[in-house]
């Protein structure tokens, strides 16, 4: 069995954060979040990593990382662009926000061929998240209808400066999911956390609900499936400005037609990102512990 692939959504435009977060140096010699993701992905199994980017940071990315992948992890990049639709679409006019997690992994339809996991690129999994995705990925658990999404306790998921997007997961009594429910507006409350509604008023969480970040194991066979349902999304909403592709919703339509089952794999990790700008001190000093606690070298290429 090859080794699984880490494909990294990076093609983010950080309104929230104000800036090019996925290019903020955090670590003590310039690393970014996204080389720490790299580094525990390595460490993990994956042999390779596809980057999927905007055009401009294709340069300064392959820049960055220069040599210090060699005889470790290969490294691809892929340009998420807006005219990438199915056949018989076209981009309609006025468009400038990307389509959405579903279509960013849609984009990588050329270059993946192997079972592979998600991330985002400006987030802070932990190191047993991916060790937990790379053996469900090379594990008989795994295969063309079985897909894996690795479960955070909500509490440990939020940000202090803000409100945050995440998928809340139901699953049965086999570990499998049932559900994803999209959550925007998530806030920490004085009893655990709260959600906006679209009709303008609160629902209220315990923080204890296992929450979706983005970390999915997927088969190549997904691809095909992103492509069925990005088609149905372009005939309902195409012309709805802002509206997005996301790949929890793919999962749980997957999920509900019966096309897929996905088992929820528990972490006791602890999130952190980079969703806003007042994040980045938090981000800088929880590494720095990580680093004195010897889970990471100071200088991570060295």
């Amino acid at each position: 069995m090859s080794a699984p692939t880490l494909l990294v959504l990076a093609a983010g435009m950080g309104s929230r954060y104000g800036g090019i977060k996925q290019m903020d140096p955090v670590g003590p010699c310039g690393e970014f979040v996204l080389d720490y993701s790299i580094y525990d992905g390595w460490r993990a199994g994956f042999g390779e990593v596809v980057l999927i980017i905007r055009e401009e940071l294709e340069e300064p990315l392959r820049e960055h990382f220069g040599g210090r992948l060699d005889g470790r992890i290969t490294l691809r990049t892929v340009c998420q662009r807006l005219d990438d639709l199915p056949g018989g679409y076209t981009l309609p006019a006025g468009r400038q926000k990307p389509w959405g997690t579903g279509h960013a992994i849609w984009s990588a339809r050329e270059v993946v061929s192997s079972s592979f996991a998600v991330i985002n690129a400006d987030d802070f999994y932990g190191a047993g998240a991916y060790q937990t995705v790379a053996d469900f990925l090379r594990s008989p658990r795994h295969d063309a209808r079985t897909y894996a999404m690795v479960a955070y306790r909500l509490a440990n998921t939020l940000s202090r400066y803000g409100s945050v997007s995440r998928g809340i997961c139901q699953r049965d009594a086999e570990g499998f999911l049932v559900e994803v429910a999209e959550r925007t507006r998530i806030e920490m409350t004085a009893t655990g956390a709260r959600y906006g509604r679209e009709d303008g008023t609160w629902g209220e969480l315990t923080g204890a609900e296992p929450a979706s970040l983005n970390f999915w194991g997927f088969h190549p066979s997904l691809f095909a499936a992103l492509e069925d349902l990005f088609i149905e999304f372009l005939q309902a909403r195409r012309e709805t400005p802002g509206s997005e592709f996301y790949i929890p919703t793919v999962v749980d339509t997957l999920v509900k037609r019966g096309r897929c089952r996905t088992a929820v794999l528990e972490t006791d990790e602890h999130w952190f990102g980079m969703t806003y700008k007042e994040d980045r001190a938090m981000v800088v000093q929880r590494l720095s512990e990580l680093i004195d606690a010897g889970v990471y070298p100071r200088d991570l290429w060295g």
